[in-house]
């Protein structure tokens, strides 16, 4: 038996099926797209569930509005084909607000469903959201939350004027990546921007942007999450908040909170005009994404869309008890990516941001979790990173992997793919040790130089499959890494328990920040060697925002819940440390200008016109590098410079003294000083056209803890 119902009233019995259609403009519609898409007459809605059983689409006149003035139910006779339930809406206009409920088999051990008509549900394919009504608790429980609820809206994706503007399609060769917050990059006063943590607001720092030289920004999260949701109160009273982003629910919309005027859906406007400032500027867009797990969580977190409507096709559930989660992620859930919907969603939503966005690039989370099956293991040949590397839409793309997830699975070297970029742990992890003065590592750092081909090459890969890395937002700034040997996370209310043990960092001889010059001096050389030993390897580099004036969390390495002055970025800081940020600019301009440091290939022994392989090994004696010795802390190499441009020589002394090293000859050239660490600005790297000539042939006498730079000039002046 059925009941009456005003909009207000939640009908949990199905209607019969014989009920004609819907009146008032509704007709059958179409399956696809998924989603909400506007035409001239109204605007049809499409979206996927197998086991549901009833479907409302609910109609709000105003975003703010408590309950919909409208309630369309969806019959399976008329408005479903296969797993897919639709409708055609007329009179409907681009800013309508809406959102579903649906009825089906609820928390089901052998299904693993989930429904719960009295939940209201955002459309997963939504290109906006509304969150100003949203209280997360209410979505918890079996309790109704309409009054309290998260909405989509329909958006207008024709009507922007792109001016021409395309992805730039710059090779990762030669691409440099600045990894910021879009939140954390601006929303400090110091900023001087006019709406602080915005899309906007990031278009106002271009300039500087181009003035570092960097040739991609990549963002961290930029799709709907919910920064309301209150994590746990901080030990200074003031709640904490998931600031980072990585726990998304509205893949397909930009987030609310770093829109100006969300109410007035300008959502896809401000992020547009933020793309197209962006490429005119000449940097690319790389979107850090999050397709591992949903901010839904375990079976004890709300329900926003995904688990509502087909909770056993997007989640891995225990085949045991199929109304558990299982989790490789440390969120509560894990996408099942390599089910056919959810493969087609991901893949959907890319090619979504690139046509419609011109989005470059995407780096994603957790990647190796997108490599398993239903059941939870590591597949050989994982459909959807296939999809995504085959995609023809994102043939040009550049996709990077964070080859790893939360359960063990560890893929460097070997991630599922070809074309997959992946970030270099050992990179990382190998670099730091060695600049901070770790013993007998100099093969190692040797082959991260060159591009990883010890974990590359066996795959038929390239260097530029390594992202080359000493930071990221996850860890250590890199002026914490100089300046603490422990991380202090107290903040965190997760009694420094949280966070990486294994930083490999070195505080210079205090903890913290000090007043001693000596202790400060050697900090400031020590990040200058780390920028210069990332800038100088083969692979593709990427800097954390702020790194280059010495931006500091006050030793937390786990600021994911600190949207606050710890993890912003100080804008006075970067007056005030105007050195360093001179220094890796500088260093992005000598890789821009010397391709030895950027080929796009290993090292093979393939020799220039004056004879010089590609590169030559030393120690402090030339060609005596000391990969056999156990107490080695230095290393030298000679780069060949290849059609038309100069030789380079490198020296690292990791050792706390200065060594002399001993410098080839090329008969009809001398060299010259482009970059030492140990000197003060500017001299510590001179721009081309102004390296100084070194005054004692053979022998360099390098201080410790300094890298040097030398290049290959002709004796008559010339400068090839």
């Amino acid at each position: 038996m059925t009941t009456s119902r005003t909009s207000s009233q939640v009908e949990l019995l199905p209607p019969p099926e014989d009920q004609p259609l819907q009146p008032y403009g509704v007709t059958s519609g179409r399956p696809q797209p998924l989603g909400a898409t506007p035409d001239a007459g109204g605007v049809n809605f499409s979206v996927y569930s197998e086991h549901a059983t009833r479907v409302d689409l609910l109609l709000f006149d105003h975003c703010e509005d408590p309950e919909p003035s409208r309630v369309i139910t969806l019959h399976s006779k008329d408005h479903r084909s296969y797993h897919f339930w639709h409708c055609h809406v007329a009179g409907l206009t681009v800013g309508q607000v809406y959102a579903y409920r649906m009825d089906g088999p609820g928390h089901t051990r052998e299904l693993g469903t989930r429904f719960n008509h009295r939940k209201v549900l955002l459309d997963p394919y939504a290109r906006a959201n509304i969150n100003s009504r949203w209280e997360r608790i209410r979505a918890v429980g079996p309790e109704d939350n309409v009054a309290h609820s998260m909405r989509s809206m329909v958006v207008d994706l024709e009507s922007y004027d792109w001016q021409g503007d395309r992805p730039l399609h710059t090779p990762l060769a030669e691409t440099v990546i600045y990894e910021a917050h879009v939140r954390g990059l601006t929303a400090s006063p110091t900023s001087g921007t006019t709406h602080p943590g915005t899309f906007s607001a990031l278009v106002e720092k271009i300039p500087y942007l181009q003035s570092l030289g960097v040739t991609a920004v990549e963002l961290l999260p930029v799709f709907d999450f919910d920064e309301r949701q209150v994590l746990r109160t901080g030990p200074d009273g003031r709640p904490l908040h998931n600031y980072w982003g990585y726990d998304p629910f509205g893949f397909f919309a930009p987030h609310t909170g770093y829109c100006t005027s969300p109410h007035l859906a300008t959502h896809i406007t401000e992020f547009r005009d933020m793309v197209k400032a962006l490429h005119r500027a000449g940097i690319e867009v790389i979107l850090d994404v999050v397709f591992n797990h949903t901010s839904e969580g375990n079976e004890n977190g709300p329900m926003i869309s995904f688990r509502g409507q087909a909770n056993e096709a997007y989640y891995h559930l225990w085949s045991q008890d199929r109304r558990h989660y299982m989790d490789f992620t440390g969120c509560g859930n894990a996408i099942n990516a390599n089910h056919p919907v959810t493969t087609k969603f991901i893949v959907e939503c890319l090619e979504y941001w690139v046509k419609e966005h011109h989005v470059d690039g995407f780096r994603f989370d957790l990647a190796s979790e997108l490599s398993r099956g239903a059941e939870g293991y590591e597949m050989d040949s994982p459909p959807v990173l296939w999809a995504i590397e085959l995609s023809s839409v994102l043939s040009e793309s550049k996709i990077i992997a964070e080859p790893w997830d939360g359960g063990g699975l560890y893929q460097v070297g070997h991630f599922p793919g070809k074309r997959w970029a992946q970030w270099n742990g050992p990179f990382r992890d190998d670099v730091r040790r060695f600049v901070r003065g770790d013993e007998g590592l100099v093969g190692a750092v040797a082959s991260r130089i060159g591009g990883s081909a010890d974990l590359f090459a066996p795959q038929e890969e390239l260097p530029t499959n390594s992202i080359n890395f000493i930071t990221c937002h996850d860890g250590f700034t890199l002026n914490d890494l100089v300046s603490y040997d422990r991380k202090h996370n107290y903040g965190n209310g997760e009694s420094d328990a949280d966070g990486s043990y294994e930083n490999y960092s070195w505080n210079c001889g205090e903890e913290g920040p000090s007043d001693s010059p000596e202790i400060e001096a050697l900090r400031l050389r020590q990040s200058k060697n780390l920028l210069a030993v990332l800038l100088l390897s083969r692979g593709t580099p990427m800097i954390l925002a702020g790194d280059e004036f010495r931006n500091s969390q006050g030793g937390n390495n786990n600021g994911y819940c600190q949207d606050n002055e710890i993890s912003w970025l100080d804008w006075d800081q970067a007056e005030k440390e105007s050195d360093l940020r001179r220094f890796c600019s500088g260093m992005i301009a000598l890789r821009r200008h010397y391709r030895a440091v950027r080929e796009p290939a290993f090292f093979s022994g393939r020799r220039n016109h004056r004879g010089l392989p590609d590169v030559v090994w030393h120690g402090t004696k030339l060609e005596q590098p000391g990969w056999e010795d156990t107490h080695a802390r230095v290393l030298a190499f000679t780069l060949a410079g290849f059609d038309g441009d100069p030789d380079l020589h490198v020296i690292l002394n990791m050792y706390h003294l200065g060594l002399d090293f001993e410098i080839p000859q090329i008969p009809g050239r001398h060299w010259a000083r482009k970059v030492d660490t140990a000197l003060e600005s500017p001299e510590d790297v001179l721009p081309a056209g102004a390296e100084a000539r070194i005054s004692h042939r053979g022998i360099y006498h390098a201080q410790g803890r300094s890298v040097v730079v030398l290049t290959s000039l002709p004796d008559d002046g010339g400068t090839a």
